[in-house]
């Protein structure tokens, strides 16, 4: 019953939206956090956007509530022949694995992990060196010398981010105390926000004064939490700035949504490649938000010391520790 129910709601999600062009029919599969998580999801939605309004090509989108709704939805856009199916999640790798070989002809594009087939286009980030700087400015913003990390699901990609954090606040302050907790073990810990708040209370009653959130929706009640109690949080993949403006004090930009726009271009421009692509500092696929809802809050001493690590990353100067080489974070 609750499969016919899902498959009716889906058919009913892409049915409901207008005719694409013939050249190119993009469907977007988010993950379990909710298409406006203000975060993850929500990039990859606006890399969709940007391509709608640049080319009036539309795009359909679906947003499990459950992680095993993805593959479902993956195989009914691929059987209803568009192209390129993108999935937007580590989550979806063995769904993608699948229907990927079911539909040979379609192309397909898989956020935050890899598969290894000829019509699957893999793109991964350097979140460590994102992380990194804004790990950086928070152990330079530090007046307790504490600082936090929440993170959402406890898997090795979020370790990557903290691992990264943790290398950049100690590169501002050797001595620096880094407090983190992860959200929980399933999907549901990407969209908890009561969670979250209760996390980052907990590190702040502890001294932290800067909270990193890698989390989804999760790290909403972790920014919320740090302007109610005046200490500064920093948000993640989209630019969170303008949530508690004053309060976040950056955000760790992951260009999801240029990961999602150039996918569908390419497939439009016919060129599309298969394989890993790999977005970093150097790429400008990952880095941190400078606007003005945190300029005030950003000195001319940080903002040399980022641009001097930034360059030094891009040289090799600086080698941020990658956790999911080793599953190790160096003290």
């Amino acid at each position: 019953m609750l499969k016919t129910i899902l498959g009716a709601a889906f058919t009913a999600a892409v049915l409901t939206t207008t005719a694409l062009s013939a050249d190119v029919k993009p469907a977007v599969v988010y993950g379990t956090g909710g298409k406006f998580d203000k975060s993850f999801n929500e990039a990859a939605y606006a890399g969709a956007e940007r391509f709608k309004t640049e080319t009036g090509v539309d795009y359909r989108d679906f947003e499990p509530t459950g992680d095993t709704q993805g593959e479902q939805a993956l195989r009914n856009f691929a059987s209803r022949g568009y192209n390129p199916v993108i999935g937007v999640s580590f989550a979806w790798t063995s769904a993608i694995e699948k229907v990927a070989t079911e539909f040979p002809d379609t192309k397909f594009v898989l956020i935050d992990s890899v598969v290894d087939k000829p019509n699957v286009r893999s793109v991964v980030f350097k979140e460590h060196e994102g992380s990194y700087l804004v790990g950086l400015i928070a152990g330079m913003t530090s007046k307790s010398g504490k600082v936090g990390f929440v993170g959402g699901m406890d898997i090795p990609l979020i370790r990557k981010f903290e691992c990264g954090y943790e290398q950049g606040a100690r590169a501002a302050n050797a001595k620096v105390e880094v407090f983190q907790n992860m959200t929980g073990t399933t999907g549901a810990a990407w969209n908890d926000p009561v969670r979250g708040g209760e996390l980052a209370k907990s590190q702040i009653d502890q001294g932290a004064d800067v909270i990193y959130a890698a989390a989804g929706a999760t790290g909403l009640g972790v920014l919320q939490t740090a302007a109610d109690n005046g200490k500064y949080s920093i948000g993640v993949d989209s630019n969170q700035n303008y949530l508690h403006p004053g309060s976040v004090l950056t955000s760790m930009v992951k260009r999801v949504d240029l990961a999602v726009y150039n996918a569908i271009k390419d497939t439009k421009d016919d060129k599309f490649s298969a394989g890993i692509v790999e977005l970093g500092v150097a790429q400008d696929g990952v880095g941190w938000a400078l606007d003005d809802n945190n300029k005030s809050l950003i000195t001319p001493e940080i903002q040399a010391a980022v641009d001097k690590a930034k360059a030094d990353i891009v040289s090799g100067a600086v080698k941020v520790h990658d956790y999911m080489t080793d599953n190790a974070c160096p003290k």
